[in-house]
């Protein structure tokens, strides 16, 4: 009796549904600190929520490749979630007017000098060219990061940790460091939340002011497409 209720057990531990749920649960348990901290920047629900999985998967001995499998459904939904991000932008479409061309210019700068201070901060501290290359599409959103770090000859595993740190950094750091610069214009602080903290970073965005989270996903979208176009040329001009 007690080999089946292991054997259960252990089924039970390694199903993808308990994978999903501990997922949904380790982010519902990160907006609850949020909310009860009213918002404290450290109480990001992501940042929570990865201690949490983390934390639990390796009290059980789960390996992430496991994890990972099992969670491919809420991976899948990333992708509707993000287009979802559209919504709010349109609510906030009127606010364009008188700033197309200030987003036209910082948007493309700013992926120009995203790409190639990663790059020259590699190989200016002895890093090699495959390192080089993983990092330089880092500060975009973690699919489109993954997809550029192998196009280029990165490591993609790397590129995504290092994309969730630049997403869950910045939107920790990111409100304060505007506020510092004194940075308030809601347009403003939503295209650079979005563009060095993408998803992660729209999220807190949205809960700071619509207009400010509207601008961020619309930030995080033209920085992945314009990293797409810069970033193959940035990397063969600076690569050694």
């Amino acid at each position: 009796m007690s080999g089946r209720l292991g054997d259960t057990a252990d089924w039970m531990v390694h199903s993808p549904v308990f994978f999903v749920l501990l997922t949904l649960a380790a982010y519902r348990v990160g907006r609850e600190v949020r909310d009860r901290t009213g918002g404290h920047a450290l109480a990001q629900p992501v940042l929570i929520a990865v201690a949490l999985v983390g934390t639990t998967i390796a009290v059980l001995g789960v390996d992430y490749r496991v994890y990972r499998s099992g969670t491919e459904m809420v991976a899948f939904w990333l992708g509707p979630a993000t287009v979802a991000l559209a919504v709010p932008l349109h609510r906030q479409s009127h606010r364009l007017r008188g700033f197309l061309l200030p987003l036209l210019v910082a948007i493309p700068l700013g992926a120009v000098v995203s790409v190639a201070s990663a790059v020259t901060v590699v190989q200016a501290l002895g890093g090699g060219a495959e390192l080089a290359r993983t990092l330089a599409p880092a500060s975009t959103t973690t699919p489109v990061a993954i997809a550029l770090s192998e196009t280029a000859g990165g490591l993609p595993p790397l590129t995504a940790v290092l994309a969730v740190t630049a997403g869950i950094l910045g939107a920790v750091a990111g409100p304060a460091v505007l506020t510092m610069l004194r940075i308030r214009e809601r347009r403003a602080r939503g295209l650079a939340l979005g563009a060095v903290s993408h998803g992660i970073g729209t999220s807190r965005a949205l809960t700071e002011d619509a207009s400010e989270g509207a601008f961020a996903a619309l930030s995080m979208g033209l920085t992945a497409l314009t990293t797409s176009f810069v970033l193959p040329v940035v990397v063969a001009l600076l690569v050694r």
